[in-house]
C-alpha cells in the first residue's frame, strides 16, 4: 500500500508538470535500490541491539539469503534490545535529577563508627556542627562514652563490663566527677568536654618540653609556659596528631583583640575585649549550655567555646555493610526522637539537624553518608527506565508507560520509603503504604522488585524522577507535549497591545496579553499535576490538603501569611479580585474554571486518556521511533506515505511498540540506499 501511494503521488506531480508520463512512471515506480544483505543486517543489529553483527551471524544470514519479520522479532526478544529501549526512554524522559536536588550535605555524617580515635564516631562535622558544638567541622569526644560520662575514670562501670570510662578531661573546670551531668532532665546529651575556639583564642601547648605534664593540674603546678593558678579555667586538654590529649593555655588572640582579665576568687573567669564593639566579653568555657532566647529545651554553645558531647554504642546504621555490628555514634546524632521533648517541635523536618534533642533517628534514617545520596539519585533516575522496560518487555499497550501504577524499588529506594528516610534532602511522598513496599536490603542496589503504587499514580509521569526533573506544572506540561505529542509552545508573532493596556496587568497568564497564546493551553493542562507539589515530589492528598482550608483563610485575612507554616500551599495574599475571592484555597485551584478543576482531580492519567482520543500520541510515537531508527525525522513526503498507515497499524496492534518497530524496519524507506 505505501509503495502504491508513493507511485500515485509522484505520477500526479509529474502530470501537473506536463512531463512525459511513461518515462516518469518508469523512473518513479522502478524498484527501490535496497542495501545489500550484509549492510541490512548491520543496520538492524546496530539499531536493535546496539552492536554490529558477529561473524557467525553474518554467515548464518548469508546462508539463509534474507532477513524476515521473524528474524526481527527474534532480535527484539533479546536483552540487548531491551537495554537499547531503556536507553531510548531514558533520553526521552531526560531521567537525571542530579542537578535538581539541593543537597548541602547538612544531613551528612562523617566517621567510621570506631570509638577512641580522633573523629571516628559517626557524627556531623559540617555546618550543622556549628550550632550543636560551636564550630564548623567539630565532632564529638571519641574518648568518653556519654552514658557513663560521670563514672570513676579509674574504675569500670559495673553495667558495662570491661568498659574503661576515662571520663574527666577538664577536671579543673568540671568539679567533682560524681556531680558531672551526662544528660538533662529529658535525657538530652550534655557536653562532657570542651576546647577553646582558636578563632578567638591563641592556645599554647604546655607539655612540649615535659611530657609528664599530661594534665592541666600538673602543668599549672609546674607553672609550665608561664601559666599560673589564676589561669586554670583557661586551660584545656586538646587532641593533637598523635591522637592523645595535651594541656594548652588559651588567651584571647592578641592579633585581633586587646583584652583585660576579669577575676573572681583569684581566678580569671572572663576577658573583656576593648577594641571590637561586636565582641565585648569572652567567658570561661564550662560544660553548661545556654538557652536560646531563654527557651528551655533550646541550646547554644558559649561564644569562643567548643562543647563536645561523648559517643554512644548503637546498632549499625542502615548503610552499614554489617547490619549486626555495634558502632560508635556521637550522642547527639544517636538520638531517635520524633519531637523535641521540651518544645514539642517536630524532628521530622529540616530543623532536626540543628536541634540538640533530635538526632538521626532509628538506624540513623534521618542522616546519610556521601554514598547514600549517590545511590538514591541513581535509583530514582532508573525507576522510569524499569517502568518503560516492563511495558515493552511484556508487549503491553505502549501508553501504559504513562498510566500504569506498577513500579519497582531496589535496596536504596525500598529502605528510603519503608524507613521514611531522606529528611531535609528529598521531599517525596511514599508511593504506597510503606508496609506494602517490598523489603529489599539497602546494599542490594541491583535487586529490583515490582509493586503497585497508590491510585493517584500514572506511569512515569508521577515518578520522583519526572516530578523533580520538571519541577513546575508548566515544565511538566511542556515536556509532556514535546516528548509524547511532538509539539512545542512557541510565542505568538502578533504585536502586543500598548503597555498601558489593562491586559498587560492581568495576573492570570492564560489571559495576559502575549502570554495567553501559550498559557491558555499550558495553565489548564498543567492542572493535571495540580495535586503534585512544585519543585519536589510531594502528593497533596485531599484529606490533608482540601481544596479550601478556613484556617488558612482566617490567617490570610488577619495578615498572617505564614499561619504557623501550615498554609504554604494555599492562597494567602490577593493581587486581584480572583485572588481576593480565593484566600484559603489551594493554589492550584486559583484561576481554574469548574471544567478545568476536573483536570486536578483526574491527574496525569486523565490527560493521557484525552490525548489518546485525538490520535496525537500514536502519531508522535511513530515520528519519534522513525527518527530513532532512521537517524532523521520524517520528510513531508514520508509523512504522506507512511505516517497514517503506521499510526493505524500501531493502534490496531493494541499499541504494541515491537509491532510498530517491526513494520517500520520492513519499509522501503529503512532499506533503501539514500
Amino acid at each position: 500500500m505505501p509503495h502504491v501511494r508513493r507511485c500515485l503521488t509522484a505520477l500526479l506531480g509529474v502530470a501537473l508538470l506536463l512531463a512525459n508520463r511513461a518515462s516518469a512512471e518508469e523512473a518513479v515506480c522502478a524498484p527501490v535500490a535496497k542495501v545489500p544483505l550484509e549492510r541490512h543486517l548491520r543496520q538492524l543489529s546496530l539499531d536493535l541491539l546496539g552492536r554490529p553483527p558477529t561473524i557467525d551471524e553474518y554467515r548464518a544470514y548469508q546462508a539463509k539469503g534474507s532477513i524476515s519479520e521473524d528474524d526481527i522479532k527474534q532480535m527484539m526478544s533479546s536483552e540487548e534490545f531491551y537495554a537499547r529501549m531503556r536507553g531510548y526512554h531514558h533520553a526521552l524522559l531526560r531521567s537525571n535529577i542530579s542537578a535538581s536536588i539541593s543537597n548541602p550535605s547538612d544531613t551528612r555524617v562523617s566517621g567510621t563508627g570506631v570509638p577512641k580515635a580522633v573523629n571516628t564516631p559517626f557524627g556531623f562535622r559540617n555546618n550543622t556542627s556549628t550550632g550543636l558544638r560551636g564550630v564548623n567541622g567539630q565532632g564529638c569526644d571519641p574518648f568518653i562514652r556519654q552514658d557513663i560520662c560521670n563514672k570513676n575514670p579509674d574504675g569500670t562501670d559495673p553495667a558495662v563490663v570491661g568498659e574503661k570510662t576515662g571520663a574527666r578531661q577538664d577536671p579543673q573546670a568540671e568539679g567533682p566527677i560524681a556531680q558531672k551531668k551526662c544528660f538533662d532532665e529529658q535525657g538530652v546529651p550534655l557536653p562532657v568536654s570542651f576546647d577553646y575556639d582558636t578563632n578567638f583564642f591563641t592556645c599554647t601547648r604546655l607539655d612540649s618540653t615535659d611530657t609528664t605534664l599530661d594534665s592541666c593540674e600538673k602543668a599549672i603546678a609546674a607553672k609550665s609556659g608561664g601559666i599560673a593558678d589564676k589561669d586554670a579555667y583557661f586551660c584545656d586538654m586538646r587532641l593533637l596528631g598523635d591522637n592523645k590529649l595535651h594541656p594548652h593555655w588559651c588567651k584571647p588572640n592578641p592579633d585581633k583583640y586587646t583584652s583585660e582579665e576579669v577575676l573572681e576568687s583569684n581566678k580569671v573567669v572572663k576577658y573583656t575585649i576593648k577594641n571590637n564593639t561586636s565582641l565585648t566579653v569572652l567567658d570561661r568555657c564550662t560544660l553548661d549550655l545556654d538557652m536560646k532566647n531563654g527557651v528551655k529545651g533550646t541550646y547554644a554553645t558559649r561564644r569562643g567555646c567548643i562543647a563536645r558531647e561523648g559517643y554512644m554504642m548503637k546498632p549499625a546504621p542502615f548503610w552499614a555493610a554489617d547490619p549486626s555490628a555495634q558502632v560508635a555514634v556521637c550522642a547527639i546524632e544517636a538520638q531517635e526522637r520524633a519531637t523535641n521533648p521540651w518544645t514539642m517541635e517536630s524532628c521530622e523536618t529540616a530543623r532536626f539537624r540543628g536541634d540538640r534533642t533530635c538526632g538521626c533517628g532509628a538506624g540513623m534514617r534521618r542522616c546519610e553518608v556521601a554514598a547514600v545520596h549517590t545511590s538514591r539519585v541513581a535509583a530514582i533516575n532508573e525507576e522510569p527506565d524499569l517502568i518503560t522496560d516492563s511495558v515493552v518487555r511484556n508487549d503491553e499497550p505502549y501508553f501504559n508507560i504513562l498510566t500504569t501504577r506498577r513500579s519497582f524499588v531496589n535496596g536504596p529506594l525500598s529502605q528510603f520509603y519503608r524507613q521514611q528516610q531522606g529528611v531535609n534532602v528529598f521531599s517525596i511522598t511514599s508511593p504506597a503504604n510503606p508496609d506494602t513496599i517490598p523489603s529489599v536490603g539497602y546494599a542490594q542496589e541491583d535487586t529490583w522488585q515490582e509493586y503497585t503504587r497508590d491510585a493517584q499514580h500514572s506511569g512515569v509521569l508521577s515518578t520522583p524522577s519526572f516530578l523533580y526533573r520538571f519541577p513546575t506544572q508548566r515544565a511538566r506540561v511542556n515536556h509532556f507535549y514535546e516528548a509524547f505529542l511532538c509539539k512545542t509552545f512557541v510565542p505568538s508573532s502578533d504585536p502586543l497591545p500598548p503597555p498601558e493596556d489593562n491586559c498587560n496587568r492581568e495576573n492570570n497568564l492564560a489571559k495576559r496579553c502575549g502570554c495567553n497564546y501559550c498559557h491558555a493551553t499550558i495553565e489548564p493542562t498543567g492542572a493535571h499535576w495540580g495535586r503534585y507539589d512544585e519543585r519536589n515530589a510531594l502528593f497533596l492528598n485531599p484529606e490533608r490538603f482540601p481544596r479550601y482550608d478556613p484556617k488558612c483563610r482566617d490567617c490570610a485575612l488577619a495578615g498572617d501569611t505564614n499561619c504557623g507554616g501550615e498554609c504554604s500551599q494555599y492562597v494567602m495574599q490577593a493581587y486581584d479580585g480572583d485572588g481576593a475571592n480565593s484566600l484559603g484555597m489551594l493554589k492550584t485551584y486559583l484561576y481554574r474554571t469548574s471544567d478545568e478543576e476536573a483536570n486536578i482531580q483526574g491527574g496525569p492519567q486523565l490527560l493521557v486518556e484525552r490525548m489518546l482520543q485525538t490520535g496525537d500520541l500514536e502519531r508522535c510515537t511513530v515520528k519519534r521511533i522513525w527518527t530513532e531508527f532512521l537517524g532523521r525525522p520524517m520528510s513531508t513526503e514520508e509523512q504522506q506515505m507512511y505516517l497514517q498507515d503506521l499510526s493505524e497499524d500501531f493502534s490496531h496492534s493494541n499499541y504494541s511498540l515491537k509491532t510498530l518497530i517491526q513494520k517500520m524496519l520492513m519499509t522501503d524507506a529503512y532499506r533503501r540506499i539514500d
